[in-house]
């Protein structure tokens, strides 16, 4: 104690004190510039992040926004990444919008909820419309077509001709994806077909006014089939069908 008095009563004593002040407070300035440094080099390293292109409407399913390329990869400074920002197109599927995403604006898990099961937008884009068309159990296979397999469309109509209307039947819609099917122990019921452009409109006439019937394609290297227009005289005479 004693040693400390006479250290800081002396002029000699007051000069190393305030060196080692000097020093000391040097060694926390240089520790505090290099960690400010490496904070700034960290927030300003690039990120990547999916950004929108354009408006993603509410309710859009992820795969939707995935497969038409409704978002680009962007690189922007790790500082300007949103929590939960979503980097990774595959984590997309299986999620819904949950509000409307603008062009410019950072992809983020808060945006999003889980897709509920069995929706229809999860299979529907651009111009495909799905359509419920009542069936009963021969004309639409009920009960051995499931959602998810492809079906071809034949419709049977009267033409006006000259001696009076004459039946005839014609494949309507070729590889139909069927969206929904009436539950288990159903003997007839609503079918859910996906159509692209008229063709949902095609469905509701022909459902209509003729009748509709559904032929089950295979699950895989199904060829396309066109039998032109059946008629009684080709049936009955051979006559060359027409397409």
């Amino acid at each position: 104690m004693e040693f400390a008095d006479n250290l800081l009563s002396s002029r000699r004593g007051m000069i190393l004190v305030g060196a080692g002040a000097a020093v000391l407070a040097a060694i926390l300035l240089v520790v505090y510039l290099n960690r400010y440094r490496a904070s700034l080099k960290g927030s300003g390293e690039p990120a990547t992040v999916l950004v929108a292109k354009n408006l993603i409407q509410k309710g859009a399913p992820g795969n939707i926004i995935g497969s038409t390329h409704q978002f680009q990869v962007a690189s922007i400074p790790k500082s300007q990444l949103k929590d939960g920002a979503l980097t990774d197109p595959d984590a997309l599927r299986g999620l819904v919008t949950s509000e409307n995403i603008y062009p410019g604006q950072q992809l983020t898990l808060a945006d999003f909820t889980p897709t509920v099961p069995g929706s229809l937008q999860s299979n529907l884009t651009k111009g495909d419309r799905a359509i419920s068309i009542p069936f009963d159990a021969s004309h639409g296979m009920v009960g051995q077509i499931s959602p998810g397999d492809h079906v071809d469309v034949y419709v049977g109509l009267n033409e006006a001709g000259p001696g009076g209307s004459v039946p005839v039947i014609k494949r309507l819609i070729d590889n139909a994806l069927v969206l929904g099917t009436p539950g288990a122990g159903a003997s007839g019921g609503n079918i859910v077909l996906r159509g692209q452009g008229p063709q949902a409109a095609e469905l509701a006439f022909a459902a209509d006014n003729g009748k509709l019937w559904l032929v089950l394609r295979p699950a895989s290297g199904a060829r396309p089939v066109n039998p032109g227009l059946v008629t009684a005289g080709r049936l009955l005479l051979g006559v060359r069908p027409v397409r």
